[in-house]
């Protein structure tokens, strides 16, 4: 199976602990069976740079150690200019940032890929486009 995991459900491997973490144990679930092998993760380009600026803003005293596991996680890139063409399209008809846009365009764009997202604002929004799960109904 070919996931895209975005910013959202990442930050949660480093923040499991946070009682304020929802759905932490099943993003963690995902990471280990990405580890495992039984998920391929697939993201688009900026995804290390927005997970760890997220890390920066609520975790400074251990972004940096986070950022470097984060780097250590396999994962493929996908960068294609159908990609960003996608994400554009998106981005304009859903009235929504792009860089959020860039993880929903790689699983459209990927046969058998599916989004994962704990962001609730965009999954309301593209729920409807399909290839995406709200991570809370991940099985």
């Amino acid at each position: 199976m070919i996931l895209v995991v975005d910013a959202s459900v990442a930050v949660k491997w480093f923040l499991a602990h946070s009682p304020d973490e929802d759905r932490a144990d099943i993003a963690i679930g995902i990471f280990e069976q990405a580890v495992f092998g039984s998920y391929r993760l697939l993201q688009p380009s900026h995804f290390i740079a927005e997970v760890a600026a997220v890390l920066a803003r609520i975790q400074p005293g251990t972004a940096q150690s986070s950022l470097l596991n984060l780097i250590d996680i396999e994962r493929q890139t996908a960068d294609r200019p159908d990609i960003y063409a996608s994400a554009v399209q998106l981005a304009t008809s859903l009235n929504h940032h792009l860089f959020d846009t860039l993880y929903h365009a790689v699983a459209l764009q990927t046969p058998g890929a599916t989004l994962v997202t704990a962001d609730r604002r965009y999954f309301d929004k593209a729920r409807h486009l399909g290839q995406i799960t709200w991570l809370a109904d991940f099985v």
